[in-house]
């Protein structure tokens, strides 16, 4: 399996060479050069297998001769482990035909555990066996940085330096990240909003003497390895619903959209699916794109779903790239226009988009009644991301199909919002009991490149 850069003048790289890159020399996001394809023999296999065997069989192709079978296997059983749930990702019945995929029974309460634990055992299993060590930077709007400290705290060969917007994530979100004590793992609160994060990233990877010199990796969305182990609860969850027989619908709450792109490869790999919704909050560039076809940057508004207060999706790009035919020259155009403020999808590529994603806006009020009126009805207890999904996914579903909208995180990591919609304060779970009692570690940074890489550059040092 090789993959290839969305903007077409990056090298063509293995696995293990796209998973340590993360983001492509020339800018762009690798993606495989082919996607693979599951038969129905394969798919009816699959059905009566456990997680970690569906994941093995899903991932095997795209991950190539980078890890033997039994070496595959032994780290997808590691990287599972610690999850509390046996099923890892269970199905709830929300109402007739509508179904809730919990995704949260991970260590950090998110969907980002299912890709950044495997992801951490896969980079150390890499790293060891090169005797090499890497500085991961990432951006996050909440999640994501709280499962990379988690997966990578502690190991040899990684230090860690995460960005996230300072105030504008949940406490519990920002204590997951500032509280852990190893000294490979750093917080950096950043003064800006999430789309500052992930534009100080990319300039980052784009100073190639820095880049270099640092040994810069990602586990952002960007890295092609986050996105392709959430391709594996697609299959999981499909097959348990019966696709086998009828096709299945998703709805993703997502801000980044690498969450619903796992979707489309689950889709080409010849998972039977019927829609894929896009569900976003009140910054809603995704929902006025695939709608409208423009794509132009606003003003990033704060909201109670903080994780999808993003103005510019990164996996955006990836959903494009196959959209234009896998048109490079297109993509490099289009994301010159984005640099300058926005651009408008052209009708073919539109057309191809509309045919693939639906999409749906949900309120900050209308995600507190979803709270609400979901409690009141089936007694569960919806973050504000999942609710929003929820809502998108009730309005658009057929009812002649089942529809199955992905939770992204535990409502303990947003207890206020919950609480306040429904008087209930949902409790941590155990492991997390002590949270707020724990000592912060955090650097307060400016929205500045090179402050941000002279921080990195004397992290590393210590």
């Amino acid at each position: 399996m090789r993959y290839v850069s969305t903007r077409g003048s990056a090298p063509v790289l293995s696995f293990e060479e796209a998973l340590l890159t993360g983001l492509a020399r020339d800018g762009g996001l690798y993606v495989p050069e082919t996607i693979p394809t599951l038969g129905t023999d394969e798919l009816r296999e699959m059905a009566t297998m456990s997680y970690e065997d569906v994941a093995f069989r899903v991932m095997k192709p795209f991950v190539g001769d980078t890890f033997s079978d039994d070496e595959f296997k032994a780290l997808i059983a590691k990287a599972y482990a610690g999850f509390n749930h046996t099923v890892r990702a269970p199905l709830v019945q929300l109402e007739q035909g509508h179904f809730l995929l919990e995704l949260f029974h991970g260590p950090t309460l998110a969907f980002k555990d299912f890709a950044m634990q495997l992801i951490g055992h896969m980079f150390q299993a890499v790293l060891s066996r090169k005797g090499e060590r890497v500085t991961i930077v990432g951006a996050t709007s909440g999640d994501t940085g709280s499962a990379a400290i988690e997966a990578f705290r502690g190991l040899d060969n990684v230090d860690v330096f995460i960005l996230f917007p300072h105030g504008r994530v949940s406490e519990v979100q920002r204590r997951q990240m500032t509280t852990p004590s190893e000294s490979n793992v750093h917080a950096l609160a950043l003064d800006g909003d999430f789309d500052d994060c992930q534009a100080r990233l990319k300039d980052m990877f784009n100073d190639h003497d820095f880049r270099d010199g640092v040994q810069l990796a990602g586990v952002n969305s960007i890295n092609w390895g986050r996105v392709l182990a959430q391709v594996v609860y697609y299959f999981t969850a499909g097959l348990a619903m019966g696709a086998l027989d009828r096709k299945v619908s998703f709805t993703v709450p997502t801000g980044n959209f690498g969450d619903i792109f796992a979707g489309y490869i689950a889709r080409e790999m010849g998972l039977p699916i019927a829609d894929l919704v896009v569900a976003t909050n009140q910054n809603d560039i995704l929902h006025r794109c695939l709608t409208t076809g423009g794509y132009h940057k606003g003003e990033v508004h704060a909201s109670i779903s903080p994780s999808m207060d993003i103005q510019v999706s990164s996996n955006f790009e990836r959903a494009l790239y196959f959209a234009y035919g896998q048109d490079s020259d297109a993509i490099n155009a289009l994301m010159g226009d984005l640099a300058k403020g926005g651009f408008d999808v052209g009708d073919n590529a539109l057309r191809d988009l509309q045919n693939t994603y639906k999409s749906g806006r949900v309120s900050e009020e209308e995600t507190r009644e979803t709270i609400k009126t979901f409690y009141a009805d089936t007694n569960e207890l919806l973050c504000p991301h999942s609710a929003i999904g929820v809502r998108v996914g009730a309005a658009l579903r057929d009812p002649a199909t089942p529809m199955i909208t992905l939770a992204t995180a535990h409502p303990a990591k947003f207890p206020d919002a919950v609480e306040a919609a429904t008087g209930q304060r949902p409790p941590l779970p155990d492991h997390m009991a002590d949270l707020f009692d724990r000592e912060e570690r955090v650097t307060r940074v400016p929205n500045d490149l090179e402050a941000l890489k002279d921080i990195i550059k004397g992290g590393i040092a210590q």
